[in-house]
């Protein structure tokens, strides 16, 4: 049977081949492709939605099947090669009762591949590069199902769906693993696969990303990582190509469901720049990190861009008055779930942040500030208020209590009065002592003034007050009045509370 199913391969020479990752499905859909797969499948077979397939090869002379501690080491190259070629043959995994023997036959060959690469092997020569690139071409490389992808309206409605996986998993992973230990391996050389692990061999990587299965995210992280890595020529690359799917989440699709594992990558690509940092580097930070914050999703990856944040704040602490314009530039006004996030993240910057920048931005800030803790949302309220529990943050208060203080104390005092929820009346109540104690002159006159602007607010509520009432009673002793004259309404009918 196995005879059978391997005279079916045509036999033809690697060296004129040619990997080809941008081109479609065109050659795995033409009946020769499908006659290919093994005795008895009709020509008319579904596929996976998602493969991409390549017409398969076999180096001539070289039996697959062979074991390769049955052969001399001056062929265990060649016959490598021919394994790779084998592996080339796409399956349906949609249906497990279709070629099972085939399916069993070509994990058994992965598996042995990816023995022999994880046994330290002779240097990769040209063609076995070119053969493991095109395999992996083959299995990987694929488009995913429209239902992979939510519209941008429907994202948060669509965050707790089950994840769709791949029938093909099992097999798909054995792939991943064997590419991760390739690119690896010191056996392979990067002046040499540059060639192969190109342009648009990483873009097909980058693409996949965006599977829903979070193990196939996973062996991708490490992959990408390691070609990083290893080939500095494509640094600058992937660096601008993940950019540019950035900028896509942002201003157009708002989902990805990648975001969080590349900006895992990039965490750690960060802790490798050389200071002081590049302005390629400031701008990815000012025009891709920061617009992140803007997508309803961002709960999914928010932990992974609040380090990459962090880690440019580290590098150069300059950056910090950047990143806090930039939060409140994004700042979210109906979302009181992001709103405690970029409560969260402006924590941790002020706690890093020096004195000159904190005060190029502490104005904007603490007004924003002030808006939280007067916010009908409790946990808004609270998370704001918990910031006086971070001494880094009371100290750098103190230090500008002379700006910072009339500024955010009518919304604590407003609080400690007003408020319907008692523990953010008993946190804000806090705050007031904390400020009392911090400064009680300043403090005395910040409250005098509150005061006279409250009596301001409550005279002119009084004397609007009064207005509509002598309007009310004018408009009553008039008499009736018909056609398109204007009338007077009730101020009930036409007021809105903010």
């Amino acid at each position: 049977m196995w005879k059978h199913f391997l005279s079916k391969l045509p036999k033809k020479s690697l060296k004129s081949e040619s990997v080809d990752l941008g081109r479609g499905n065109s050659d795995s859909h033409s009946p020769n492709a499908s006659s290919n797969l093994g005795p008895g499948r009709p020509n008319s077979v579904p596929r996976r939605t998602s493969s991409v397939v390549f017409p398969a090869s076999v180096i001539a002379g070289i039996e697959p099947l062979i074991s390769f501690k049955d052969v001399p080491s001056s062929e265990k190259m060649n016959l490598f090669i021919s394994k790779l070629s084998l592996c080339c043959v796409d399956f349906d995994f949609r249906d497990p009762t279709k070629n099972v023997a085939e399916k069993d036959l070509k994990r058994a060959t992965l598996f042995e591949l990816l023995d022999f690469v994880s046994a330290n092997p002779p240097k990769f020569s040209e063609p076995a590069i070119l053969a493991l690139c095109k395999t992996c071409a083959v299995n990987l490389f694929r488009v995913f199902p429209p239902n992979y992808r939510s519209n941008s309206s429907q994202t948060s409605e669509n965050d707790d769906d089950e994840p769709t996986f791949d029938p093909a998993w099992p097999h798909l992973q054995i792939v991943y693993d064997l590419l991760l230990k390739f690119v690896t391996s010191s056996s392979l050389e990067a002046k040499v696969a540059k060639k192969y692990i190109n342009h648009q061999f990483i873009l097909k990587l980058l693409d996949l990303f965006d599977s829903e299965d979070p193990r196939e995210r996973d062996c991708l992280k490490a992959i990408l990582h390691r070609i990083y890595g290893k080939f500095m020529v494509h640094r600058p690359y992937i660096r601008k190509s993940i950019s540019n799917m950035f900028y896509r989440v942002v201003f157009e699709s708002e989902k990805h469901n990648g975001i969080a594992e590349l900006l895992e990558i990039f965490g750690s690509v960060v802790t490798g720049f050389a200071l002081p940092l590049k302005e390629e580097h400031k701008i990815f930070l000012s025009r891709t990190l920061i617009p992140l914050h803007k997508p309803k999703s961002l709960g999914i990856y928010f932990q992974q861009l609040s380090y990459c944040i962090n880690q440019f704040i580290e590098k150069d602490p300059k950056l910090a008055s950047t990143v806090i314009r930039g939060l409140l530039k994004y700042w979210p006004i109906t979302s009181t779930q992001k709103e405690v996030m970029f409560l969260s993240e402006l924590e941790e910057i002020l706690e890093v942040i020096n004195m000159a920048e904190f005060q190029k931005v502490m104005v904007p800030l603490f007004w924003r500030i002030g808006c939280c803790i007067n916010s009908f949302h409790f946990q808004v309220a609270e998370r704001a208020l918990f910031l006086w529990n971070n001494d880094q943050i009371v100290n750098l208060i103190a230090h500008n209590r002379h700006v910072i203080l009339p500024i955010i104390f009518p919304a604590v005092e407003s609080n400690a009065q007003n408020h319907w929820n008692h523990a953010v009346q008993n946190l804000s109540l806090n705050v007031r002592r904390m400020f009392s104690e911090m400064d009680d002159v300043l403090f005395l006159a910040c409250h005098s003034h509150y005061k006279e602007e409250q009596e301001k607010i409550n005279l002119e509520s009084e004397k609007r007050k009064e207005a509509w009432e002598q309007l009310e009673t004018a408009a009553s002793l008039r008499p009736p009045v018909a056609g398109n004259i204007a009338v007077l309404v009730m101020p009930l009918a036409t007021s809105i509370t903010c």
